[in-house]
């Protein structure tokens, strides 16, 4: 069993910064991909940010200049800096991870969300 644990969100005004957390911890043999979705009301979820074990990462035009994924694996922790912040980024934000297991293969997994507004 893996479980991945986020935390961070909140409530800031525009132009302000946040900077989301999520560690994986239980039956991990090596995290590959981990990302950030989010997913706003009455939206589907779509993808923020993704980096790969080497560090390597993507980012959705509308957060491009202005978020920063990054991880640290020795801690099993992927982080997402906001800066810049606009009412637009609000929504429920939710960590994933491609992690393969001891003994199970691999799959994917998914936090519990937070919230984060931003208000104008």
């Amino acid at each position: 069993q893996v479980q991945l644990v986020e935390s961070g969100g909140g409530l800031v005004q525009a132009g302000g910064s946040l900077r989301l957390s999520c560690t994986a911890s239980g039956n991990i043999r090596s995290i590959n991909v981990m990302s950030w979705y989010r997913q706003a009301p009455g939206q589907q979820r779509d993808v923020v940010a993704t980096i790969t074990s080497g560090g390597s990462t993507n980012y959705a035009d509308s957060v491009k200049g202005r978020f920063t994924i990054s991880r640290d694996n020795a801690k099993s922790t992927v982080y997402l800096q906001m800066n810049s912040l606009k009412p637009e980024d609000t929504a429920v934000y939710y960590c994933n991870a491609h992690i393969t297991n001891w003994g199970s293969g691999a799959w994917n997994y998914w936090g519990q969300g937070t919230q984060v507004t931003v208000s104008s």
